[in-house]
């Protein structure tokens, strides 16, 4: 790209919400990189994207189709693939403003290859058209869906589909095979297989980990060529003469609709591709957490404008025969190595996208890349994505129910995955949903998460009594309790915990009567608690910091340090230290709370009680 036409860009691309810089981001969203690494960012991101067609290639398999329906199939959803990336990083109203890289949909494989082996070639247009569908019609609900989907729901799914990974990724990277031997198998090994996968993963390791600014760059590249090189002088890069005959450039092929598939189906796709919403949202919330150093919680109109824009690109490209495609969980662990969650680069990257598309002979290369090298990078991305979701469900206080939850949803989908004969005995369309872990994680998560709000109330108090303990024990055991039932943050429910305990000794300090009550309220927006005590309210607001007593029209007097060390035993001089100290306590706490709290205020309720509030931006 020339420096007129980023310029244009520049002027031209919606504008990002405001956030904080990650300091960790050698490029972020907005910046765009010089011309040269630029280049090598979308290349990177174009080739990792490009090894996972991969997926089209298994689905062609399944429905036993020829070469050249085969590359019709491909090419188009390189296109499809190239749209969706594009709009992602366009931003506006149709897309989410990210680097959201877009490849052929994993889920999809077996209902799709199922689909055209039993209906035909042309019914991969009504599979993506009716994914497209579902897509779209999920997008414009996620500003009200958030409920449904808190960060210890989306972080479970993530996690999952992290370990989802593992298994392919294993098989591919050490080339694993059965080998039976009389009753008994066994899994075999592939030695330069693994030489193969291992120096891809290392290379990527060690440039992401001590490569610095400029190679940590280059990760993914250098280690996809040197497993290519590896793969070449070990005699594993196999077909290279398939590709004399192919042409640098032709159109692709469109496919000829057909609107015949089953109901049985139907019903399978539409299920497949709502709960393949689960990994969009994901994948979403993972970039916009990359994006903001000071992320909280889910941006669900950004998440809902991305999943528009996936459905969009899905449809328009599903009409000419595009495979269905989600979003790229190796190119967002590609964002994390490089350091770089660039707009542009995803324009980038969508154009290399369709310049492939455009040439017979690059998508037939794309075929012979070996499977060791797709495991290792399928491998970072798992690690990735296993690491992402922990830490998007640690940022939630858990209780019990949390903990079941996150815990039993995993279990669940673990045990999909290693008992893979649970769903034999279904029904078809049935079979494949419950046999994939990732979808039996997802449906478990979402109805654990429904189960147990049940009953839980968003307002809660408790009396506070001194004979069943310290106050400051029932005041921190009440707000951690009810942080936890809320699954409110965890930095709010220490920040709201310390607050409470400063506020009661500010109130005890001030003069204040004895506390009666502490009552709590929580939203996903506020966290909300009010501390009811006898006597005087508490004076709160910017004059508090220039009262030594809390008292009005009180004028602030230091603390004299050299009259507290050299003051006499008389009484008076005592009392007045003491009043001194007490009132010098009393500015400390207030300060304190002042800084804890986002809001503050305190009034009385005429019956010579007084209420002190806080709040807490969630």
């Amino acid at each position: 790209m020339s420096p007129p036409l980023l310029q244009a860009l520049s002027r031209w691309l919606p504008p990002s919400k405001p956030v904080r810089r990650p300091f960790e981001l050698i490029y972020a969203a907005d910046e765009c990189p010089p011309r040269g690494a630029l280049g090598l960012l979308a290349l990177q991101h174009a080739a990792t994207v490009l090894a996972l067609i991969a997926h089209v290639l298994a689905a062609a398999k399944i429905a036993g189709l020829s070469l050249p329906q085969t590359h019709s199939i491909v090419a188009m959803t390189l296109l499809g693939m190239a749209m969706g990336t594009a709009l992602q990083a366009w931003g506006g109203r149709w897309g989410s403003g990210t680097l959201l890289v877009f490849q052929p949909d994993p889920m999809m494989i077996t209902v799709a290859g199922a689909a055209i082996a039993s209906y035909g070639l042309g019914s991969l247009v009504q599979v993506s058209l009716i994914a497209a569908g579902v897509t779209l019609c999920v997008g414009p609900l996620m500003r009200h869906l958030r409920p449904l989907f808190p960060p210890t729901v989306v972080g479970t799914v993530v996690c999952m589909g992290g370990l989802g990974l593992v298994e392919p990724a294993m098989r591919n990277a050490l080339g694993v095979h059965a080998s039976a031997t009389g009753a008994a198998a066994a899994l075999q090994v592939d030695g330069i297989s693994a030489l193969i996968s291992g120096a891809t993963l290392a290379s990527i390791v060690v440039l992401s980990v001590w490569g610095g600014r400029r190679f940590k760059l280059l990760g993914v590249l250098v280690g996809l060529l040197i497993g290519l090189a590896i793969a070449a002088f070990s005699e594993r890069l196999l077909g290279l003469e398939w590709l004399h005959s192919a042409p640098w450039l032709a159109l692709p092929q469109p496919i000829a609709p057909s609107f015949n598939l089953g109901p049985e189906i139907i019903v399978a796709i539409v299920l497949i591709a709502t709960l393949n919403q689960l990994d969009n949202i994901g994948c979403l919330i993972v970039m916009d957490k990359t994006d903001n150093a000071d992320w909280k919680r889910a941006d669900m109109q950004m998440v809902g404008r991305g999943i528009r824009a996936n459905g969009a690109s899905d449809f328009l490209s599903g009409l000419f025969g595009s495979f269905p495609t989600a979003p790229s969980s190796a190119n967002i662990a590609l964002v994390h190595a490089t350091g770089s969650s660039s707009r542009y680069i995803g324009l980038a990257c969508a154009a290399l996208l369709l310049l492939v598309a455009m040439s017979p002979l690059l998508t037939m290369a794309l075929t012979l890349i070996p499977q060791a090298v797709l495991g290792a990078i399928s491998l970072y991305a798992a690690a990735y994505l296993i690491v992402s979701g922990i830490e998007m469900i640690a940022t939630r206080a858990l209780d019990s129910r949390g903990i079941f939850m996150v815990g039993l949803s995993l279990c669940a989908g673990l045990a999909t995955m290693l008992m893979p004969g649970l769903s034999k005995g279904l029904p078809d369309g049935l079979a494949m949903l419950a046999g994939d872990g990732f979808v039996v994680t997802g449906v478990c998560v979402m109805g654990l998460n429904l189960l147990f709000r049940l009953g839980t109330r968003l307002r809660a108090s408790c009396e506070l009594d001194p004979r069943q303990g310290p106050i400051s024990h029932q005041l921190t055991a009440f707000v951690e309790r009810q942080g936890g039932a809320w699954g409110a943050r965890m930095d709010i429910v220490r920040r709201a915990a310390l607050a409470a305990l400063e506020a009661s000794e500010a109130i005890q300090a001030a003069g204040g009567g004895r506390l009666l009550v502490i009552r709590g309220s929580f939203d996903e927006f506020n966290f909300d608690l009010e501390l009811l005590h006898e006597g005087e309210p508490l004076r709160v607001g910017a004059a508090a910091a220039e009262s030594n007593d809390g008292s009005a029209g009180a004028t602030a007097v230091p603390l004299d340090l050299d009259a507290l060390m050299n003051s006499s035993d008389d009484d008076a001089d005592a009392a007045e230290i003491e009043r001194q100290l007490d009132a010098a306590m009393a500015r400390v706490s207030g300060v304190l709370i002042r800084h804890l709290a986002d809001k503050l205020s305190s009034a009385s309720l005429g019956t010579g009680q007084t209420v002190l509030r806080l709040h807490f931006d969630h």
